[in-house]
């Protein structure tokens, strides 16, 4: 009887030595209720940065012939901006195109299309730090040839600056919520313990601009008008309180 007495000590010893299971996410404790939701900031800021796309189309008998042609005139475009002030850094292309061309109207005696020659077309995206002078710089790409323009689109160099000064709004939102749900629970408090940061940036739509030579030469002595307004970026965080008695 004395050995089974001290081996039902050791048992219950080495069962309160044993650490508690844990709770499963998401899983009431005793002493409390766990309540998950996400907070929204956002900022918004004038734009310190744009870029608009730029390109030119030509046409040729050959594809040689034309791919030549376009990139005389890309070259023209490329100096252009770079002697407005954009720095090569800043200068990226992104499509290069070369696609026959046909006349279909021989199809209505029961031809086959005639081949009419080559459109070769090369296009590149400028990034401009100085807002100011974005209409400027527009008419210059137009001017030195540009026969394809868009944008602008307007951005912020450091999106994630912006949300330095989000981050104690965002969390007096949280707390608020959460004591919120406390008082009208039943429950003296609300604890945080845990929380995740997300965010998203809120870019600036993108116009599309198009223009013929006879409009470039009527529009040529004319800035075009360009709004800069703000940009904008959220930041979101997912929050996690335990309420309390």
């Amino acid at each position: 009887m004395r050995n089974l007495l001290i081996t039902g000590a050791a048992m219950v010893a080495a069962a309160a030595a044993l650490p508690a299971p844990a709770l499963a996410q998401g899983q009431a404790p005793s002493d409390g209720v766990m309540v998950s939701f996400s907070v929204s900031e956002e900022v918004k800021k004038a734009p310190d940065r744009a870029s608009i796309g730029a390109g030119v189309t030509t046409t040729g008998p050959t594809a040689v012939e034309a791919l030549r042609a376009n990139s005389i005139a890309m070259d023209k475009l490329i100096a252009a901006a770079k002697k407005a002030g954009i720095r090569p850094t800043d200068i990226q292309t992104t499509g290069i195109n070369i696609s026959p061309q046909y006349d279909y109207r021989p199809q209505e005696q029961g031809q086959p299309p005639k081949l009419t020659g080559y459109q070769a077309s090369n296009q590149v995206r400028v990034v401009s730090r100085d807002i100011a002078g974005l209409g400027v710089l527009i008419d210059t790409l137009i001017a030195a040839g540009g026969t394809n323009i868009d944008g602008p689109s307007f951005f912020v160099a450091n999106p994630d600056a912006m949300l330095d000064g989000a981050r104690a709004a965002v969390l007096a939102k949280a707390n608020a919520r959460a004591a919120d749900y406390a008082r009208l629970t039943g429950y003296r408090e609300a604890r945080l313990i845990a929380l995740t940061e997300g965010g998203g940036w809120i870019p600036s739509p993108q116009p599309v601009m198009q223009m013929g030579r006879a409009e470039m030469a009527a529009d040529a002595k004319m800035a075009a008008p360009v709004q800069p307004g703000e940009v904008g970026n959220t930041l979101t965080v997912q929050v996690q309180y335990r309420l309390v008695r």
